[in-house]
């Protein structure tokens, strides 16, 4: 059969300082760039991403794969109308030319949020439809973090999501969503797994405490297999992506079954699993001085680097990778043998390597997005490594992904490292630091600007992980964003109070 094949991806921080605007789909960075037709079947290939894995899978039970657009960008603050309409209209543009197609899969994140739509795959689902009807199977895969809102659930006929954090599973989640299409495709018009249902829970996870490498998200995610089958074809959870300001931000589960029954009794089923750990997923957070002093002590022991995570900074949920606070509380405290990536500032990432390996430069290093209150950790740095930024990930996470980075150095200051690059990505790779000369197991201290998306390659290194609150626009504490669209009775944290109650004090 023919099968359209289609991704736009974007987790939107509704907080974040900067736009995404269409130089940031084209350009690419951490993933490949805006690819179109045979482009993209070849910037895909061996990368760990959905789209990947469902055209592998497509081929593998003998379909066509017709590719139309496929574009990411790093999470940022709202997708620019321009950028959305280019992209959005692109798609529909090679779609339109196609003739015969079975069905279409996308490759969608599920928290894009635009300047002109609260629910921008919602808004994309909805133009697709308009121009191939409700008849035509179309199956998206989402990120584990998407906000699942009624309109995809309606227009879509199938929503797959990862089931890991980190999400090591992004290729097997697109292979997974290809073969509901395939199922769907072969049961004809108005059969198959098309019954749905749809949950809502009524509280806000922090993105840390959705990592399913430890509780409770680990047996959480778990048990979801054992839901499927007796009818159940596809049964997910979303732990939502509190950053973003719509009504619809928040966990949800979503099932498919043939039947009504069945589709109801394995999403209530989950929802109760899940809304049982409410108050385990509140999760813990040491504030920056704290988390450096203990990593010195618990570092000494030398039995692998202690990691800290500076998730209010995280790239992967909309900073800007530009703060230095926890760089700061580095070099204050004078931890040894530390290492802190990945720093966005390409002017100071150029002028160091303008000096050179060896140089001693005068830095005004970081805080350039402007967050209030923070200022540069202006010094005079030695710059240690210089190199182009270019590189092929090895880790889970990132595995086949082609970094072009920019020109990258390793900067040292009162003997803490800091590898600084021209372009954002999130510190979730150790070949980001083997590029600038840095082992990361050899490291006592690693700092990195990630939530937990590090945990698939760092955390086998590791003695231990913390995560520590530094300054950034993702804070893990909700009650500190000023929420404008979120629905009244969702809780802003677990077990916390609820919008209205909060807006209202």
């Amino acid at each position: 059969m023919k099968i359209a094949v289609a991704g736009f991806q974007h987790e939107t921080n509704t907080f974040a300082p900067a736009k995404a605007e269409f130089e940031a789909f084209a350009a690419g960075g951490a993933w490949p760039p805006l690819s179109r037709g045979q482009g993209l079947l070849e910037a895909l290939s061996g990368v760990n991403l959905p789209a990947a894995g469902a055209i592998e899978e497509a081929r593998s039970l003998g379909h066509q794969v017709e590719p139309l657009s496929w574009a990411a960008a790093t999470p940022s603050d709202r997708v620019t109308r321009d950028a959305y309409e280019r992209i959005a209209g692109q798609i529909l543009e090679d779609l339109e030319v196609l003739r015969g197609l079975d069905g279409i899969y996308l490759d969608l994140h599920g928290a894009m949020v635009t300047e002109t739509h609260q629910d921008g795959e919602g808004e994309l689902l909805r133009r697709l439809r308009d121009r191939v009807g409700p008849e035509l199977p179309i199956v998206v895969s989402l990120d584990l973090h998407a906000n699942v809102t009624p309109e995809m659930v309606e227009l879509a006929d199938g929503l797959v999501i990862y089931r890991t954090y980190p999400h090591v599973d992004m290729a097997e989640t697109g292979a997974r969503a290809l073969r509901l299409l395939h199922r769907l495709m072969n049961a004809g018009p108005r059969r198959g797994p098309r019954f749905k249902a749809y949950r809502q829970l009524p509280f806000l996870i922090p993105l840390t405490s959705g990592c399913t490498l430890i509780e409770p998200a680990g047996s959480l995610y778990g048990r979801i297999a054992e839901l499927e089958g007796a009818g159940v074809a596809s049964l997910s959870f979303a732990c939502g992506f509190s950053p973003a300001d719509i009504h619809h931000a928040g966990p949800s589960v979503v099932a498919y079954g043939e039947s009504a029954e069945a589709a109801r009794d394995a999403a209530d089923a989950l929802y109760e699993a899940a809304a049982a750990q409410e108050s385990a997923f509140a999760g813990r957070i040491l504030p920056a001085g704290e988390a450096v002093a203990y990593a010195v002590r618990r570092s000494a022991k030398g039995d692998g680097p202690v990691v800290l995570a500076d998730t209010q900074d995280n790239p992967g949920a909309g900073g800007n990778g530009d703060t230095v606070g926890l760089l700061a509380e580095l070099v204050r405290q004078r931890a040894p043998s530390a290492v802190l990536g990945l720093l966005f500032d390409p002017a100071s990432a150029r002028q160091a390597a303008e000096a050179g390996e060896g140089a001693h430069v005068r830095l005004e290093l970081g805080a350039h997005s402007g967050l209030p209150g923070h200022a540069p950790l202006t010094a005079d740095y030695r710059v240690k490594r210089v190199g182009d930024g270019s590189f092929t990930c090895t880790g889970p996470f990132y595995r086949g992904a082609r970094m072009r980075l920019g020109p990258t150095v390793l900067l040292e200051l009162e003997g803490v490292e800091v590898v600084v690059t021209s372009k954002k990505a999130q510190a979730a790779d150790r070949e980001m630091f083997r590029h600038a000369g840095v082992a990361p197991e050899a490291r006592r201290i690693v700092a990195l600007k990630s939530s937990v998306h590090f945990r698939a390659d760092f955390q086998p290194i590791a003695s231990e992980v913390l995560v520590a609150a530094a300054p950034g626009p993702n804070p893990v504490d909700h009650l500190a964003l000023s929420y404008r669209n979120l629905r009244p009775s969702i809780r802003l944290m677990p077990m916390g109070p609820t919008q209205a109650a909060h807006a209202g004090g």
